[in-house]
């Protein structure tokens, strides 16, 4: 037994122990903080795992994208905790039985998993040449299943779609009522005019490294949204009104890029979202550094909220 042995060991327990925590705390807000702290602990457990891509992912969107979302809304039913009723026995009971059953079956599926596990890795390792990229994390998303995440991105949209759609008829195209969760003060000021220009620098590396390297567009455009929103909680600058045509231009930039690229693969490549021969790295670096604007953007705007005034 080494030390990373019990490093492990005392992670899983801390793991377990927030996790546990997130159900058993009564305020909605301690239980938003303990799922932030809960999907950064997860963070450190995929690099154990050395799935350093997932890691990323799960910071930036599990702990951080939606942590922020979730305050968003713990912030506003904050007024009708008080007065809503306290859950009875019988339904906690009946959640507590189900939550037991779904573990239950997570579990039986990995204990009971055939000791040789079906895998395509040496067939997506050996044919990773052919699209140009160090990443096979890359590849697979952009060049096995590019369906599949040409259509994430656009159920972010959709998502937005629906934040949007709650405002009030008057205040359509108005700029979004992002719930300020601490009073601006000297130091969310500071914070907020020295870590953009750092967090910029890294959401773009964070794209363009993912073809070669763990990264990708999701990283980087949730690093340069995190930044966006920091100005825009320390009001150095208001949230844009939702009618801005850069606004849309930004959001939709990368699935129509996407789009694009895959009915020109039905001309040049003979598939939808096929690659020409020699062009397919090129190509996927096109798409994500277009999906990063994306993310970015619908990311903001989904943390922002529904416009609530009109634009002045």
């Amino acid at each position: 037994m080494t030390i990373l042995f019990f490093a492990d060991v005392g992670l899983v327990l801390l793991v377990l122990a927030i996790g546990a925590s997130t159900i058993f705390v009564r305020k909605a807000f301690d239980a938003v903080i303990a799922f932030v702290v809960y999907g950064l602990l997860l963070a450190i457990v995929w690099v154990r795992l050395s799935a350093i891509d997932v890691a990323l992912t799960e910071a930036a969107i599990g702990g951080g994208m939606t942590g922020m979302l979730l305050l968003g809304a713990a912030a506003r039913l904050r007024s009708a905790e008080l007065d809503s009723p306290r859950i009875g026995l019988r339904v906690r009971l009946a959640a507590g039985f189900f939550c037991a059953l779904v573990a239950s079956c997570l579990a039986g599926a990995l204990l009971l998993s055939p000791k040789a596990i079906p895998t395509l890795a040496p067939a997506v390792m050996e044919n990773l040449v052919h699209t140009g990229l160090g990443n096979p994390v890359a590849g697979v998303l952009f060049a096995y299943r590019a369906l599949d995440t040409m259509l994430e991105k656009v159920v972010l949209l959709l998502a937005l779609l629906g934040v949007w759609s709650l405002a009030p008829n008057d205040a359509w195209n108005g700029i979004p009522g992002l719930r300020v969760y601490e009073r601006p003060s000297s130091t969310l000021t500071f914070l907020a005019q020295v870590l953009p220009p750092v967090g910029i620098v890294v959401g773009i590396y964070m794209c363009w490294v993912g073809a070669n390297e763990p990264g990708g567009a999701f990283q980087g455009g949730t690093i340069l949204a995190a930044m966006w929103l920091l100005v825009i909680v320390a009001r150095l600058e208001r949230a844009p009104s939702i009618g801005q045509p850069w606004l849309r231009i930004g959001l939709v930039v990368g699935p129509i890029t996407f789009l694009a690229v895959g009915l020109a693969g039905l001309v040049l490549a003979n598939a939808f979202l096929g690659y020409p021969p020699g062009y397919a790295k090129a190509l996927i670096v096109a798409i994500e550094v277009t999906l990063t604007i994306s993310i970015a953007v619908a990311l903001t705007m989904l943390a922002a909220g529904p416009p609530k005034q009109e634009q002045q």
